[in-house]
């Protein structure tokens, strides 16, 4: 999108600012009307990087945009072949996850899972949100790899990359399958979400929780009800997570929050806040992931911070390049979760001694293996002959 490069060239430059970087947009035809994408996250749809064209809007004449339909929501049926993926990251404490759906209609407009909908032709943007993928046979197919000869139990991530509660969860009901048959075989999940649908579990998960088998984390990124709006726009509120918090470890499933991203100049001033009402809804443990902007992640977090809190444009993106090496995301490991550098150290200070102040992360949460056991299928029965 280099559009969104020159407007970001032109907030810098003197004798420019963040009103030449919007009009450098705005004139572009990159944005999408108000209208067409309401309650979305995005405020752009640019074509993914793989495609050969690039698309924009323009007004003809013939006010034929104002005729062009809202983003609706659609839901395609997605069959993999396997579910489980494996990483070999070090930068994170598990080895494989599952993720049910591809797209996530929450729309947070920082999420670093938006390239991914590149590798299917569509737009990182507004696609993301709106172009959702499912895959009903993820129960079955896990059920298959747990039962294999030879397979290892460690524990699974679910809600990585996109949240396996998003809305859709709730009539679709691919992850209650996926627990029913994590619970069935004694295997241990841990479980990030936003949403407040991942209580209607409670009753697996907590039977799960007892035998040392689940956890969940919950992101909560500000209290400010108003900056959650625009920013996550479909996820629930900050209060409504947090009270999904106070159920999940009155239930006795132990519980985190993920203060994640922390958004330099933005959010990061809520950081003891965020643990204190952490501590206060019965959250064991806290962490915490600096803002990360890989490939089109940037320029539509650009736009989006533009157009919602145009004057702390330069100051958020002055910070996050300090400790990026003077860019907007660095993937190297080690360093891409926190950054590096007098801020990234300062931020990371303040979290460790928030959290030890409230006795948070006094012992970090091991899921059992020893209880696995290989579901009752044709895996199974095959290793017999």
């Amino acid at each position: 999108m280099q559009e969104i490069q020159t407007a970001d060239r032109a907030a810098f430059a003197p004798g420019g600012g963040v009103d030449m970087a919007n009009h450098v947009i705005a004139q572009s035809g990159l944005r999408i009307g108000f209208d067409r994408r309401r309650s979305r996250g995005a405020g752009v749809n640019p074509s993914g990087r793989f495609e050969p064209f690039a698309r924009s809007a323009f007004d003809d004449g013939w006010a034929t945009l104002d005729e062009l339909p809202a983003f609706r929501t659609e839901v395609q049926v997605e069959t993999p072949r396997t579910i489980i993926s494996k990483n070999t990251s070090p930068d994170i404490s598990f080895d494989r996850s599952i993720n049910p759906y591809r797209g996530c209609e929450h729309g947070c407009v920082y999420c670093f899972a938006r390239p991914t909908h590149a590798y299917m032709g569509l737009s990182p943007g507004l696609d993301f949100e709106s172009k959702l993928f499912a895959k009903p046979n993820a129960a079955e197919l896990l059920e298959d790899e747990i039962s294999r000869r030879g397979y290892e139990p460690r524990s699974i991530a679910i809600g990585t990359n996109t949240d396996p509660y998003q809305p859709i969860e709730k009539t679709r009901r691919i992850m209650r399958e996926i627990l029913e048959v994590l619970e069935a075989a004694h295997h241990p999940v841990g479980i990030v979400t936003k949403s407040a649908l991942v209580t209607r579990d409670i009753d697996i998960l907590s039977r799960m929780a007892a035998k040392g088998l689940a956890k969940v984390a919950l992101s909560v990124t500000t209290l400010d009800r108003r900056l959650a709006r625009t920013m996550e726009p479909r996820a629930a509120t900050p209060a409504k997570r947090l009270e999904t918090v106070r159920q999940l470890s009155d239930a006795g499933i132990p519980t985190m929050v993920m203060t994640a991203p922390i958004i330099p100049g933005l959010t990061d001033h809520e950081i003891e806040r965020l643990l204190e009402a952490a501590k206060e809804a019965g959250a064991r443990e806290v962490g915490y992931v600096l803002l990360r902007l890989p490939l089109e992640v940037s320029p539509i977090f650009k736009d989006w911070l533009l157009q919602h809190y145009p004057d702390r444009y330069r100051h958020v993106l002055s910070l996050l390049r300090s400790m990026r090496d003077g860019k907007d995301y660095d993937a190297e490991w080690g360093k891409r979760m926190t950054g590096r550098g007098p801020y990234a150290q300062q931020i990371r200070r303040r979290f460790e001694i928030a959290a030890k102040r409230l006795e948070l992360n006094l012992e970090r949460t091991q899921l059992r293996t020893d209880l696995f056991r290989a579901p009752k299928g044709a895996g199974v029965q095959l290793s017999l002959l």
